[in-house]
């Protein structure tokens, strides 16, 4: 199998059944997760005995990077194909004084947004530990393969393809390794999980501890947020809102709502200011994105027209209104249009499967 597949406890029981100190359970996460090893027999303070009998049981098995594309601006999309020939995608995004990665959590997407090319490619399974976790490895070889630094890669948020909370017991676990100490040393304020909403989920995800919430909403009414995430929809807006006014945040921590503002879909001050009075006691700031449309724009189908960017002057005159009612609203710029970085474009090309319904 492959030992990447196994949590810190899960390894450490293993080399116990081996006869193995506790210590060298450390040895092996560190050699995996901090220092990359692709082969047993780079673990050089292991014994070579050890060395033989961990290769006899185990690999050491990455994705393959199958493509990278690199932007203008410095974000680069990686391809990845894991062993059975799935394909997913994960993105490296420069900001100022260092860099996120947005990692996928599942092989396509069953939430079937109306806007996003990863869900209309539809849903094929789950991510495992081992190909969750090794794409901050994959992306930390290529920076140090560029000569750059790799702890500069210091944010990760699960916003990639794939709905996190539909795969929770696999992230929750590739959490707590991504934030182990010995290993990639991530900490639990520097990982954000992007969710739909799944309240269950939300709940248990809370309680861990273990990363930042960000919810994706952009619908400030329950019918657009039928029309456009139909399947995040069944959820009503108002259980969801009432999960978030719950969750469990620390006296400095908020919640981060998602809102890609489509062009005359959900962009008028008056949405704005809907958007206000649902998230009134909800304790969050608001990342505002203008949609990035893809090589091929996803249809809506209500309409039978393609969504499209909003204005500069429209999103300038939301994101007006939320401050009017004092509310933290920040403008994020898309990054990587020249590569397709929205998430799915890449794999939609790869695969030859339409990226729109």
């Amino acid at each position: 199998m492959n030992i990447l597949n196994l949590t810190y406890p899960a390894l450490a029981e293993r080399l116990a059944a081996m006869g193995e100190p506790r210590f060298r359970a450390d040895q092996v996460w560190q050699w995996l997760w901090a220092r990359r090893a692709r082969d047993f027999t780079d673990m050089t303070n292991l014994s070579k005995e050890l060395r033989a009998a961990l290769a006899d049981e185990f690999t050491i098995t990455w994705p393959e990077v199958a493509d990278t594309a690199v932007s203008s601006d410095g974000t680069t999309k990686f391809l990845l194909r894991m062993d059975d020939g799935a394909l997913v995608e994960t993105v490296i995004i420069p900001e100022t004084d260092h860099l996120t990665q947005c990692l996928s959590t599942q092989v396509g997407c069953a939430m079937g947004c109306a806007f996003c090319a990863t869900g209309a490619l539809g849903f094929d399974r789950n991510m495992t530990h081992a190909e969750m976790a090794a794409q901050v490895l994959v992306a930390r070889q290529y920076l140090a393969d560029q000569g750059r630094e790799p702890k500069a890669l210091r944010n990760l948020v699960f916003m990639g393809m794939g709905e996190p909370l539909a795969n929770l017991d696999t992230v929750l676990d590739v959490l707590a390794t991504l934030g182990s100490d010995t290993g990639t040393g991530f900490s639990s304020r520097r990982m954000t999980v992007s969710t739909v909403g799944i309240p269950a989920g939300l709940k248990r995800l809370g309680e861990s501890g273990l990363a930042s919430l960000a919810v994706s909403l952009h619908a400030p009414t329950q019918e657009l947020r039928e029309r456009i995430m139909p399947k995040a929809a069944k959820v009503p807006l108002d259980e969801l809102i009432k999960a978030l006014e719950r969750y469990p945040l620390a006296p400095r921590q908020r919640i981060t709502i998602e809102y890609v503002l489509l062009g005359g879909v959900n962009d008028s001050p008056e949405q704005a200011r809907q958007l206000v009075r649902l998230l009134a006691h909800v304790k969050c700031k608001i990342n505002l994105i203008a949609y990035n449309p893809g090589p091929d724009a996803t249809k809506d189908s209500a309409k039978g027209a393609p969504f499209k960017a909003p204005g500069e002057q429209r999103v300038l005159a939301f994101q007006k209104a939320l401050w009017d009612k004092g509310m933290t609203a920040v403008l994020r710029k898309s990054k990587g249009r020249d590569i397709a970085a929205a998430c799915g474009q890449l794999r939609a090309k790869a695969t030859g499967r339409p990226a729109a319904p």
